[in-house]
């Protein structure tokens, strides 16, 4: 089982018609766009986060509740508004964010149990919780057990200037999460952020690093080997998501295989599901709609 940990939220998709900008409502936030990938290629998952007790959070247990997820654990904070992200595109998909996240739920992560923890294989922590240091030490504490259970810690960058304005400030609360993490996912625009050496220094501190590499497909990093794997050609909607969904066909490739068994084979195999299904998921709109069954990523591998 992979346990997912972390954001969920509403993304708010906005769209200019006859002068008027309307927004579209969806399901969001990245760890919960990843249990939702994972869930969809049928890999055991279970996400853990927290939403307000309004009309936003109710939609997302209802949302997760209809995807067939297990929403035990997604808590409904009775004080605080549900997170929303609004989301503005451009002609070729690409994203711009504006969040509305003053004092909402998303900050009040419930207490994840060592026997959930237990009972995984991987644990995959979201990072908007990186901007309140109560839930840095939170992130810490949840890896520390992980570990303590011999579990896989998995952390993706997803850094956001919406956010993360202080980028000095960031990068050095990042680091901390990156330092005890076991996998971990770049974007090429995050690897210039941290620096290239850094993240290579990441990968050769025994750490698997994966980068996205947008329509060159992804790369990864590993025990002092690399590989670039190439992607499929599509025409983007929307690319809100498919960073989340390459991680999680990579996620739930990797679920399959002992860490002492990360071939390059294994991880040239990863990528290339993953890159399938983060390219296929950026054909319609919203993070989680347009998300591949199993099937459609399995008949483009074979045919490449």
């Amino acid at each position: 089982m992979i346990l997912c940990i972390g954001e969920i939220l509403a993304d708010m998709i906005g769209e200019q018609k006859n002068g008027t900008v309307t927004y579209e409502r969806k399901a969001g936030g990245a760890p919960f766009n990843v249990a939702c990938a994972l869930n969809k290629f049928q890999t055991d998952v279970k996400f853990v986060g927290c939403v307000g007790n309004d009309l936003i959070g109710q939609f997302l247990v209802d949302f997760a509740k209809k995807f067939g997820m297990d929403t035990t654990y997604i808590h409904q904070h009775q004080s605080r508004n549900t997170t929303l992200a609004f989301v503005e595109l451009n002609e070729e998909g690409e994203r711009s964010f504006c969040f509305y996240r003053k004092n909402t739920a998303d900050y009040c992560l419930p207490h994840v149990d060592t026997a959930l923890i237990d009972s995984a294989n991987i644990v995959c922590l979201g990072s908007l919780m990186l901007s309140d240091e109560h839930c840095v030490d939170y992130a810490l504490d949840v890896a520390k057990r992980a570990h303590v259970c011999g579990k896989l810690v998995a952390f993706d960058v997803n850094y956001r200037t919406d956010i993360f304005r202080n980028k000095q400030s960031a990068v050095e609360t990042y680091k901390k999460i990156l330092q005890v993490a076991d996998i971990v996912k770049f974007s090429q625009d995050e690897v210039e952020i941290f620096s290239e050496d850094y993240v290579q220094s990441l990968a050769n501190a025994n750490k698997l690093v994966l980068v996205t590499l947008g329509k060159d497909g992804s790369k990864w990093m590993f025990h002092g080997k690399q590989n670039n794997v190439s992607t499929i050609t599509v025409n983007a909607v929307d690319t809100t998501g498919a960073g989340d969904a390459f991680f999680a066909g990579a996620l739930s490739v990797l679920h399959g295989h002992d860490f002492a068994s990360w071939t390059e084979q294994v991880l040239d195999q990863a990528l290339k599901f993953g890159n399938v299904a983060g390219a296929l998921n950026t054909t319609g709109r919203g993070a989680i709609d347009s998300l591949p069954s199993l099937k459609t990523i399995n008949t483009y591998l074979e045919k490449r």
